[in-house]
């Protein structure tokens, strides 16, 4: 079809670029200064925008628009991306995950009720010569239904060892029930912002309790924590996000992914 062939050949044209990216001998990876992080030394990105409705549909459509990443000369992670993009649309639109994004807009496009629409979109939050974080996001709007739905996900993506890190990966061994009961501070600390917590508290922590979570993203202030639409707060607390300073996890992380303090830059 017309427009999976554009998709498909901007892939691959821009699939065909190549930049190499430089390594670091500190012992930290997470460098001190946090002033315009990703536009300084770090992987090489090149934009992946389109969109479009079904082929040959009259009158109101489905619709599809992806604004994505691609990584020239990273194949792994251009690829990780992409799988996880599918992976989390289809979460939202059906039990089925598509092994890609080209095959879930085909699946789409056979599946969709008329005004049916699906957003896709990935944008590094943090990039260094070592580490690339990513912010995967996913909206779909099934028709008739009172609103779209929002899903997110992480990607700390190591350079040196071309995978995506979990959350273990980051913390120091046997520190999982510790850095969960750092969440939860951080928690109390934000419920005691948020205007929906304040007119009954005990009631809002009933309906909507603290709850951990692994979808964690290196940043240079912290590690930052975020969760789906209902999970911890009402639909109209869209996606919260809290952020878990490198102070409150002095004993938590492993030392390379604590902020460098040798004075040294990335």
């Amino acid at each position: 079809m017309q427009q999976k062939a554009k998709l498909l050949l901007l892939s691959a044209s821009l699939s065909l670029l190549a930049a190499c990216s430089t390594s670091s001998q500190d012992i930290s990876l997470i460098p001190t200064q946090t002033d315009a992080i990703t536009q300084k030394k770090g992987a090489f990105t090149q934009p992946l925008k389109w969109s479009g409705h079904r082929p040959d549909c009259q009158g109101t459509c489905p619709y599809v628009e992806i604004d994505s990443l691609i990584f020239p000369g990273k194949k792994p992670l251009t690829e990780l991306v992409d799988q996880s993009l599918a992976a989390l649309i289809s979460s939202l639109d059906s039990d089925r995950i598509q092994p890609d994004v080209e095959s879930f807009i085909e699946y789409f496009w056979q599946t969709a009720a008329p005004a049916d629409e699906a957003y896709l979109a990935a944008k590094t939050i943090y990039r260094n010569p070592d580490l690339t974080t990513i912010e995967l996001g996913a909206w779909h709007y099934h028709t008739g239904a009172a609103h779209g739905m929002s899903t997110t996900r992480f990607i700390n993506w190591s350079h040196k060892d071309q995978k995506a890190l979990v959350l273990d990966d980051l913390l120091q061994p046997g520190k999982r029930e510790q850095f969960f009961a750092v969440q939860k501070q951080a928690h109390q600390k934000w419920l005691a912002k948020l205007d929906f917590a304040q007119d009954d508290p005990e009631q809002y922590l009933r309906l909507w309790p603290f709850q951990p979570t692994d979808n964690v993203a290196i940043t240079d202030a912290g590690l930052l924590i975020k969760y789906e639409p209902y999970a911890i707060a009402p639909y109209a607390a869209g996606m919260p996000q809290i952020l878990l300073p490198y102070s409150e996890l002095q004993d938590v992380l492993r030392p390379q992914y604590m902020p460098d303090r040798s004075g040294k830059k990335l």
